[in-house]
């Protein structure tokens, strides 16, 4: 099979409730069935939380990754979904996932990019 590029998206996003930026683990209940859901496979996963409140996420997946960065008290997170098309084409899917997280946080696109690569 030859290399087929996959997407990279990056981006920033307002989220006007910080209650939902302070800690992973409702994040968390929510990206690992959404991941499932999608058919990608989950290979391991670090959640941290930051003190007074924040948190990262990465999600290591055999198509690539998913990383969430919040910081509540600006208001604000960063994400970067990278899945490859190896094994079938995810560039749907990488817009699924962002749509779902965007929509679970009720969140503003501040910046988006994608890349193909």
């Amino acid at each position: 099979m030859p290399y087929q590029p996959g997407t990279h998206l990056i981006a920033t996003l307002r989220v006007p409730d910080a209650a939902l930026l302070r800690q992973a683990d409702p994040f968390r209940a929510f990206v690992h069935p959404l991941l499932d859901a999608a058919g990608l496979q989950r290979l391991g996963a670090v959640y941290h939380d930051f003190v007074p409140g924040g948190f990262t996420a990465v999600v290591c997946l055999s198509e690539s990754h998913l990383s969430v960065h919040t910081w509540p008290e600006h208001g604000l997170l960063n994400m970067d979904i990278y899945l490859s098309n190896h094994l079938r084409s995810n560039d749907g899917t990488v817009r699924q996932l962002f749509l779902a997280i965007r929509d679970y946080f009720g969140a503003e696109v501040v910046q988006e990019q994608s890349l193909i690569r």
